[in-house]
């Protein structure tokens, strides 16, 4: 069959799961260690039956990411009786849509991706409730950035409980040092309780001899990912609210592909279809009674970035950078949180959360000039749409900022371009309404207000 993809075992421990792989020769491995979860004893209280379901999923869209290593099969190997005709839908609907982007990097238009082989069949039970805790109800998905703020503090407005949940990353380096980032930023927010969830792994792309594997990049469903790695924690700790701060600007794509003309979107794992595919699985096969929504969906960039000024002090605790924490300030994301940030806030927080003036570094004009729609495609990363990077360079030219990066760039404010970004998506979310009603009046109040502002700017 060529090349396999074959998980060869698994094991958990108490507060860890891990697994081994192998493709082409070569042997990776991965493990996920939780500090607020005992496995054994969740076992003991809701079966094994389930938590192998759990951990099967948790390790198969973990293990996703060598996929991009373009094998020919995937095979389960221990856990391959999991593998259901449902499954295998969920899994290529994922592939189709985060891996569009590797496929296009990589000039691969009409590769399906690998053949998966479905399991033994037979009943399969029906989901597992998830029982409500005693306190909070959401687990709040915290990343340390902008939205992850704006996502906390609008349950506070609306007086809903919630804990945070953080994970770190080999790829992204020391895992203590990536919490005391997160943790500086939830020091400045209240949640009932912090859990942590470390991930270490040795593949690494840079390490990687990838020509030989036939490709150029390395792509993970992150997003997917988190879900399943935070589905033990809903369940061990009653928190069947799975409560993301992904917003609107993430359904737009980054370019449409001349080859497939299918649209590429970066972010496609945080769009609104992502989501609504995602949880529509859990609760069918996994859990019941969770659910799983983005507290920011009904709004844009252009509404959250202004919004940040009622909580200044939390500020210079914020961090988005992918390639180095908590900014390398030569990347398209710093760029892009740059120019939001200087659109909108005083300029000294600007500066203490970046440590300096990003428009006067002449490497990022060329950041500049494609979040502007002025070269190339939009880049590949977490950024707003090009009508929201005109306007906040216009805003910013206002305010005074300037440097090699934008001088002679012209940001526009459209009219028409301005209602659509300052549009509330009443109807385009998934909170539960029992949350949603008191979420989006406190989104639309903070709409009309960056409208305002706006105005008198």
């Amino acid at each position: 069959m060529g090349r396999i993809l074959r998980l060869t075992g698994y094991r958990r421990e108490p507060r860890e799961l891990a697994y081994a792989a192998d493709i082409g020769g070569r042997s990776f491995t991965s493990r996920f260690r939780f500090d607020s979860l005992d496995l054994e004893e969740l076992e003991y209280r809701h079966g094994r039956e389930l938590l192998r379901s759990l951990y099967f999923h948790a390790i198969a869209f973990d293990l996703v990411r060598l996929v991009s290593l373009k094998p020919d099969a995937v095979d389960f190997g221990p856990l391959a009786e999991c593998v259901t005709t449902e499954f295998m839908e969920l899994w290529q609907r994922i592939f189709d849509g985060v891996w569009a982007q590797w496929r296009y990097e990589n000039g691969l238009p009409g590769w399906p991706g690998p053949e998966l082989a479905a399991g033994k069949g037979g009943p399969r039970p029906a989901p597992a409730a998830c029982p409500a805790g005693g306190g909070a109800r959401s687990l709040l998905f915290c990343g340390g950035g902008k939205d992850s703020l704006l996502a906390a503090k609008l349950f506070e407005e609306i007086d809903e409980p919630y804990e945070s949940f953080a994970y770190s990353h080999s790829l992204y380096g020391d895992s203590t040092a990536q919490h005391r980032l997160i943790d500086g930023l939830l020091d400045h927010c209240r949640p009932r309780r912090r859990h942590r969830l470390d991930i270490h792994d040795d593949l690494q792309p840079q390490r990687l001899d990838l020509e030989g594997f036939g490709v150029r990049t390395v792509t993970a469903a992150e997003t997917p990912s988190s879900l399943f790695l935070a589905l033990p924690l809903a369940l061990g700790h009653g928190l069947p609210n799975l409560v993301l701060a992904h917003e609107r600007s993430a359904d737009s794509g980054n370019l449409v592909w001349d080859a497939t003309g299918e649209e590429i979107n970066h972010q496609w794992g945080k769009s609104l279809a992502a989501e609504t595919l995602l949880a529509a699985y859990v609760e069918r096969h996994l859990l019941a009674d969770v659910r799983y929504f983005s507290v920011l969906k009904p709004v844009a960039d252009a509404v959250i970035f202004p919004a940040l000024g009622d909580h200044l002090e939390a500020i210079p605790a914020t961090h988005s950078c992918n390639g180095a924490k908590p900014w390398c300030r030569r990347c398209p994301k710093c760029v892009y949180v740059f120019l939001g940030y200087a659109a909108w806030l005083p300029r000294e927080v600007v500066l203490e959360t970046f440590g300096e003036n990003l428009f006067e570094v002449a490497e990022n004009r060329t950041w500049l000039q494609r979040l502007l729609g002025l070269e190339a495609h939009l880049p590949f990363e977490c950024v707003g749409q090009i009508e929201e990077s005109r306007l906040f360079l216009a805003l910013a030219a206002r305010r005074g900022w300037s440097g090699a990066a934008i001088d002679g760039l012209a940001g526009t404010v459209d009219a028409a371009a301005v209602d659509r970004l300052y549009r509330v998506a009443a109807a385009a979310h998934r909170m539960p309404d029992e949350i949603a009603r008191r979420v989006i009046p406190a989104l639309r109040r903070r709409a009309r207000e960056a409208r305002v502002g706006l105005e008198g700017r």
